[in-house]
């Protein structure tokens, strides 16, 4: 092995001139046929379309050239785009290059990532191909089960159709995301790449036309396109291609592989002296209230021992029951780390957080904006903690938003316990990934960005106002699940004052709210379900003993 390992340097040293110099000659050949493309026809006996005979007016022939020359700037601009992605990957291929061999050089000093039992290949295209092989490509892999199974989405040169629909629920759609449209114009880009400059090795037919021309295919001629990724190798697209006036289809399969885990960062954070205000804004709701200081005398006063409670009350009703829970709790755990902001005036959600943001006079601090339905663990709030850094990032964690318990335990006397609800499964509450209302940001972030929009009346919309406004920034938003905060289910009233679409809206989100899909049908066909059961029943009693 040893007499061979200098072999093995010249071969990976003369693999990366000739990588090098072919992707220089791909560049070359793509701008020789985009000036090829871009030259106008000198065919003198060439005429114009139309029929021999007719006469044509000014209007016409400038409409057509008009035409032709969109076609042509559309055409440059695809292979410009071609070409400066050639020259972004040329330069990037040296740097990946340049720095396997510097790793390669600094190994033996102990230096480089070792995140993966297997050693890293030297040769970039090598473990590119690996990954490709990995893959489930070109043969299938045997699983256990059809939940194994990784599915495909299609799409066209327009839509997406998708099972996993995210937050516009719309099982098909046109591309919302800018990276994932970039991503299929790309992959669309790079088939016709493949198709209209096929290597030797590609199995395809002489297309050439009578007079030697080759058919050359564009955007329109896509028909439709697969795409998966499995996570730890790469994504694939099943491409099709067809001209209109042929049987014929071409089909690409590209595959975009994975590259090794690369260290970006590794740090130590201390949360120990991290205080979190907890802001919770109401308006009436004390039974709810108590319950809320429940769990947060158990969670935040217990176990965490770092919480400030900002309570930001509306009205006067109510006012001095909230006041007697507050004491109550204070008196029981020597609990003296809360604010009572008092406002006599109309409940405004997003006017009660900037007042209690507002209201701290002890410099920076990390705030969990919160509703009194809430239910939070400890495990939780250091996520708040981690997860959020001034001037850099803020948290957005997405809730678990329970279902009615009475339907979801309707075979029992009684629901369980709040503590026994709280479990992650269909039919028992859903990723309330819509709304955007809890969220962990420090104080001097939020008064940079502007806060709420106070002039959003009532429940709802001023969260999305402020989420919308920390997209639009430099901060980083932190978007996920967390286990460990749950939305506690309560009873929704739709106003009569509402028009007859708010109204409609209001009944559909409360039946998104109320239970399950499978709860709902069961609660829909009660009566045939009951009928059904009172048959079998008969039935039984009916036939003859012995």
């Amino acid at each position: 092995m040893l007499i061979r390992m200098p072999r093995r340097g010249l071969m990976l040293q003369a693999r990366t001139r000739w990588l090098l110099l072919g992707l220089a000659l791909l560049g070359i050949l793509i701008l020789f046929m985009y000036l090829l493309e871009c030259a106008p026809q000198t065919d003198g006996n060439a005429s114009l379309p139309g029929i021999i005979g007719e006469n044509y007016g000014k209007e016409y022939y400038q409409a057509l050239l008009q035409e032709q020359e969109e076609h042509y700037q559309t055409r440059a601009s695809s292979l410009k785009r071609q070409i400066a992605q050639l020259k972004q990957e040329l330069q990037e291929m040296s740097e990946k290059m340049r720095s396997l061999q510097e790793k390669k050089n600094t190994r033996t000093n102990g230096m480089g990532y070792q995140g993966t039992k297997e050693q890293i290949p030297s040769d970039l295209l090598e473990f590119l191909h690996s990954q490709i092989d990995k893959a489930e490509v070109g043969i299938g892999a045997k699983l256990p089960s059809e939940y194994g199974v990784i599915p495909f989405e299609s799409f066209t040169s327009m839509k997406v159709f998708q099972l996993e629909m995210g937050l516009t629920r719309h099982p098909e759609e046109k591309p919302v995301r800018k990276d994932k449209r970039d991503e299929l114009v790309e992959v669309i880009e790079a088939g016709l790449e493949v198709i209209n400059n096929p290597d030797e090795e590609d199995d395809q037919e002489d297309e050439d036309g009578p007079v030697g021309d080759k058919q050359l295919f564009n955007e329109n001629d896509f028909v439709e396109g697969y795409y998966r990724t499995e996570r730890d190798k790469g994504t694939q697209y099943e491409l099709f291609f067809k001209k209109a006036d042929l049987m014929e289809y071409r089909h690409v399969t590209l595959f975009r592989p994975f590259g090794p885990l690369m260290k970006v960062k590794s740090e130590t954070i201390d949360i120990a002296k991290s205080v979190i205000n907890i802001i919770v804004p109401l308006a009436g709701r004390t039974e709810a209230f108590a319950q809320f200081m429940q769990n947060f005398r158990d969670v935040c006063i217990l176990q965490d021992k770092r919480i400030h409670l900002t309570v930001v009350y509306f009205g006067e009703e109510g006012l001095s029951k909230v006041k007697i829970i507050l004491e109550s709790v204070s008196r029981e755990a020597n609990f003296y780390n809360y604010t009572l902001v008092s406002l006599n005036e109309e409940f405004n959600r997003g006017r009660g957080l900037d007042v209690g943001a507002r209201a701290w006079d002890k410099g920076e601090v990390l705030m969990f904006f919160c509703d009194v339905d809430i239910y939070f663990s400890a495990e939780f709030l250091n996520s708040c903690r981690l997860n959020a850094e001034p001037g850099r990032k803020v948290f957005y964690p997405v809730v678990f938003s329970l279902y009615n318990p009475a339907i979801v335990y309707a075979n029992q006397d009684v629901p369980p316990p709040i503590d026994q609800q709280l479990v992650h499964k269909k039919d028992s509450g859903f990723w309330r990934d819509f709304g955007f209302g809890m969220t962990c940001q420090y104080r001097t972030d939020f008064l940079t960005i502007g806060g709420f929009d106070l002039e959003v009346k009532g429940w709802g919309g001023e969260d999305v106002h402020l989420y919308r406004k920390y997209l639009r920034s430099n901060l980083i938003v932190i978007r996920t699940p967390v286990p460990g905060l749950f939305h506690l289910w309560h009873e929704k009233h739709c106003a009569d004052e509402l028009t007859p679409e708010q109204y409609r809206m209001c009944i559909q989100s409360k039946a998104m709210n109320e239970a399950s899909h499978s709860h709902l049908g069961m609660l829909v066909f009660r009566e045939e379900i009951e009928t059904h059961l009172h048959k079998q029943a008969y039935r039984t009693n009916s036939e003859p003993v012995g």
